[in-house]
């Protein structure tokens, strides 16, 4: 049995819509196993983006408890929250979230950067994951100098270059066309498979869903349904 990763229990938040407040989740228990590959799908409003949010710690919920590999995200300071995505979490944004003025190498090892890693370290690890991800020789190209699937391919190496232990996506193909969508969608569950990388994914992309080794679905900020597929 998978090593529990990320433990929730009765997560709450809560958002005002002029004076009504809404249930942005409404309860929300969930366990994921270390190297697990689920999608959370959903319509819009349906809560998925909110839990992502807080299992990154990017946002806090109104009530209940999150610990994620033996950490109480709810307890952490803010500095100590920043520490942890830092060192323990990988993001893969729809919008890419790349650093413009930076090449695909320096987009990929800015992290190990920060974690203190020496430069030519740095510099080897970005480019055995742009390598992983199919973009060996795009090594000193800027983001617009890049496709929107090569930039997201930049994304995913970013996330993966310091070893984390959970990947959080949201909505990693909204911006990109079918054919590319599905070939990222391959490349993470690859890269999930081969490597024992755990992925979190939120998404209402069929092609995500297709993806999905364990699909959850919410509606009105609660799981519907828990799937292993």
């Amino acid at each position: 049995m998978a090593e529990v990763l990320i433990s929730a229990k009765g997560l709450t938040r809560y958002y005002a819509s002029g004076e009504v407040r809404v249930a942005a989740l409404a309860g929300v228990d969930l366990s994921i196993g270390r190297g697990a590959y689920v999608v959370l799908a959903g319509r819009s409003g349906s809560g998925k983006t909110t839990l992502l949010n807080i299992l990154g710690g990017l946002d806090r919920p109104a009530s209940g408890s999150l610990t994620i590999a033996g950490q109480d995200m709810l307890a952490m300071t803010a500095a100590q929250r920043a520490d942890f995505r830092l060192n323990h979490l990988g993001f893969v944004f729809q919008s890419y979230n790349l650093i413009r003025v930076l090449s695909a190498r320096e987009n990929v090892a800015y992290v190990l950067q920060l974690q203190g890693m020496a430069r030519k370290q740095r510099f080897e690890l970005a480019d055995h994951w742009l390598n992983e991800v199919g973009l060996k020789g795009f090594e000193h190209r800027r983001p617009d100098q890049m496709s929107g699937g090569q930039q997201q391919r930049v994304a995913v190496a970013r996330a993966l270059a310091s070893n984390p232990d959970l990947v959080l996506a949201d909505e990693p193909t909204a911006n990109l066309d079918s054919h590319t969508g599905e070939s990222l969608m391959a490349l993470m569950r690859r890269l999930n498979e081969e490597n024992g990388t755990t992925f979190v994914i939120a998404s209402h992309d069929p092609a995500v869903i297709a993806s999905a080794r364990r699909l959850i679905q919410m509606q009105d900020g609660r799981i519907e349904s828990n799937t292993v597929v």
